[in-house]
């Protein structure tokens, strides 16, 4: 498998030596202020989850259980992303800058444990942070607060405000088509703290890039080696095929390799060092009209799961059956069969809805001293979501999105588990 892997990023530079840009785009620039944007985002957000069988989400002091088995919160946040653009010159520099602030609207020391709002740091908060950059034709390198956006190292925007990165990222698109990275960051602020390392990253080092052969298809090879944690190795082939003007069918392939540390720890920060982890899917869409159906297989190899660690972002995980479960656990084989409409072409313009069903089977689970205890695990989930944007007048590029799980699993796996999130967000561009 390494060896395909490598012979596609070899080919993919061999295909673009030859497309390489007539103009960069720091030779086209117009100046610091004349390229700056402020963007401005208002947000609005409730999420509960129900536990059943005994389960919960808020743990009791003295640890003989959980004080409920339903968590709810609601609150609101508004950010500020402010991006320069460069000076004019050879090389040309600017800044990024980021503000953030966080208000609780309701919940209970009872009903935490969605992860939404402040811990130990009172109700509401505030953040800001900055990074400075630097372009030589189209390469940029930017040093200080960032929001990464890669297979191996996503930040996570899915409650109030987003994480963000601290560290060094050199992206390069001298060639058509093909996108470079690279970086190391060394600190990581939660999406719901203001401490600058705030979920304790070490270091991160990341590479790769992708490279897009032609308007239907596309590749990429990525890398990470998160500081006493992992090694990951990442790839993707995505195909997409037009059958008519109406018609199309689209393959979408993912892989993730990992080898863990003797020191790694779980996100819940518990010491499950050592092993190895190769995580696929396949999906394949056949797009008509307003509608699309999708069926896609996921499957878990190697001597334990596809684990989180601190530092990795909470959305680096990019594969297909990846919902409310990211059906991730040992030896564990899934399976997702889903449809989606959007009913602009019925008089409706903004409006689309979701829904999917995945089964999984064949999960292994391990006592605490990681002794193999069941190898017949199951879990299946159900997902729905709904989802508006306005599309004119004051408020338009407003949205709603409501969103429900329902995940059902049996003793060996987890927890059964109910969950809602609604999500309003208000966008506005000011610059």
């Amino acid at each position: 498998m390494r060896v395909m892997k490598w012979s596609v990023m070899a080919l993919a530079v061999a295909a673009g030596t030859s497309q390489m840009a007539v103009a960069s785009d720091q030779s086209e620039s117009k100046g610091f202020v004349e390229d700056s944007s402020l963007s401005l985002l208002a947000r609005s957000m409730y999420y509960n989850r129900d536990a059943r069988n005994g389960a919960g989400f808020n743990a009791k002091a003295d640890g003989s259980g959980f004080k409920s088995g339903y968590a709810e919160e609601w609150g609101a946040s508004a950010r500020a992303v402010f991006e320069s653009g460069f000076t004019q010159g050879t090389v040309g520099f600017g800044v990024n800058a980021y503000a953030g602030t966080l208000f609780q609207l309701d919940t209970g020391s009872g009903r935490r444990g969605v992860n939404m709002l402040p811990e130990n740091e009172g109700k509401d908060l505030t953040i800001a942070n900055a990074a400075v950059k630097a372009r030589f034709s189209n390469t940029v390198v930017t040093y200080g607060s960032q929001m990464p956006a890669l297979p191996v190292l996503a930040y996570d925007d899915g409650r109030l405000l987003p994480e963000t990165f601290e560290g060094t990222m050199i992206t390069s698109t001298e060639i058509e088509g093909l996108e470079l990275n690279a970086g190391r960051f060394t600190a990581q602020n939660a999406m719901r703290q203001s401490g600058r390392d705030s979920a304790g990253l070490k270091s991160i080092n990341v590479a790769g890039g992708s490279y897009a052969f032609t308007e239907d298809f596309s590749a990429a090879l990525y890398y990470s080696d998160l500081e006493d944690s992992y090694k990951r190795k990442y790839a993707n082939l995505n195909y997409n095929l037009p059958l008519t003007e109406e018609q199309a069918l689209s393959f979408d392939f993912n892989i993730y390799k990992s080898d863990y540390d003797n020191q790694f720890r779980s996100s819940s920060d518990k010491l499950v060092g050592g092993g190895d982890n190769t995580i696929w899917s396949l999906a394949a869409k056949y797009s008509l009209g307003a509608h699309a159906f999708t069926i896609a297989h996921q499957r878990n190899t190697g001597d334990r799961g596809f684990d989180y660690g601190y530092g990795d972002g909470g959305g680096s995980i990019f594969v297909a059956n990846s919902f409310l479960s990211d059906f991730n656990q040992e030896d564990e084989r899934s399976w997702q069969a889903s449809y989606d409409i959007n009913f602009a072409s019925y008089g409706v313009p903004g409006l689309a809805f979701k829904t999917a069903y995945i089964w999984a089977d064949n999960i292994t689970s391990r006592d605490d001293e990681g002794v193999i205890s069941a190898t017949n695990g199951k879990e299946h989930e159900f997902f729905n979501q709904v989802a508006y944007t306005v599309q004119s007048g004051a408020a338009k590029d407003l949205s709603f999105r409501l969103r429900s799980s329902l995940l059902r699993a049996n003793s060996e796996v987890g927890t059964d588990t109910n969950e809602v999130r609604f999500y309003v967000n208000y966008p506005l561009s000011v610059l």
